[in-house]
């Protein structure tokens, strides 16, 4: 094998690496310069002394797991993204193949349009977009219950609708931008293939069932691994620009993210902060390793590492 040099590799593609240098800089910047603030996590912080202030262990860490909202968190975060990764991926496949069934090129272009359009709308404006559906008092679904002789839900103040609410936002909000990464994988595919089984017979479910899907399998796996990673992330700008500080939905939608933050706004001590955020980074570290090993144990072509 030819060896490179790393100086010439750079002044040959010397635009590329100045187009990536934001990038670069920004993940060096906050995801390396910042980990020696881990340490905070183990102590009690003061921001005189900094990282160097009084060591107490794993007494941060005691102070969350010994509280109710441990396992409350946990279980939410856990499942409300479990639902996001089945039913987004679910989604997206399907909606990336009807689209790539379309041939007519207008449509095609509006309709890719359209489902992209929600993914660039603010989770604030989303917000006001939802209240205007769900409130009590001026709700366009409560005002259609009403006129069908049934009465008015107070959406806001029962929590056992919003497993169901956040997911149908949050398919509405990512299924177009997600299927455009299985629609790219699609469009690669060998024509031939497709040729060779309608010559032999074969209808347009079984091309799809017998082509299509096993081809996109490596892209499904690597996609969800890469997923599955942040299973323990809630999106922060959806969970706090919708629910906001209501305390009545709280025990079905407070996350982890979402936990962190208001447990520093109120106590101002980053070190509870930072070891909920250690935690939450541990687990979903772990996660990462376990399902790759699975993928590569039953499906190596799908395997991230």
């Amino acid at each position: 094998m030819k060896k490179v040099n790393v100086f010439v590799e750079l002044w040959r593609h010397k635009f590329l690496y100045i187009l990536a240098l934001p990038a670069i800089a920004y993940s060096f910047i906050y995801s390396y310069v910042t980990l020696p603030y881990i340490a905070i996590a183990f102590q009690q912080f003061n921001f005189r002394t900094g990282i160097f202030s009084p060591f107490v262990g794993l007494e941060n860490f005691s102070f969350f797991f010994r509280s109710t909202w441990a396992w409350i968190i946990t279980r939410n975060t856990v499942v409300i993204n479990f639902l996001f990764l089945l039913a987004g991926t679910l989604f997206a496949i399907i909606m990336s193949i009807v689209l790539n069934e379309i041939r007519a090129k207008k449509f095609l272009r509006v309709t890719q349009s359209t489902m992209l359009f929600p993914y660039f709308i603010s989770w604030v404006i989303v917000s006001y977009m939802l209240q205007g559906l769900l409130g009590t008092e001026t709700g366009i679904i409560n005002r259609a219950i009403e006129s069908m002789g049934g009465v008015r839900i107070s959406f806001y103040n029962e929590p056992k609708y919003w497993y169901t609410i956040l997911l149908i936002l949050n398919i509405w909000k990512y299924m177009g931008y997600n299927s455009i990464i299985y629609l790219a994988v699609i469009t690669g595919i060998d024509e031939g293939l497709y040729e060779a089984a309608y010559i032999e017979g074969a209808t347009r479910v079984q091309r799809i069932q017998y082509i299509t899907l096993p081809l996109l399998t490596p892209t499904i796996c690597i996609l969800s691994l890469m997923s599955v990673g942040r299973i323990f992330y809630g999106d922060f700008g959806m969970f706090y620009a919708i629910i906001r500080d209501n305390g009545s939905l709280m025990p079905m939608t407070e996350v982890i993210d979402t936990y962190v933050y208001r447990t520093f706004k109120i106590t101002g001590n980053p070190s509870l902060s930072m070891a909920v955020g250690l935690y939450q980074s541990t687990i979903g570290f772990i996660l990462v390793f376990i399902s790759n090993s699975m993928v590569k144990k039953f499906f190596p072509e799908g395997a991230l590492f």
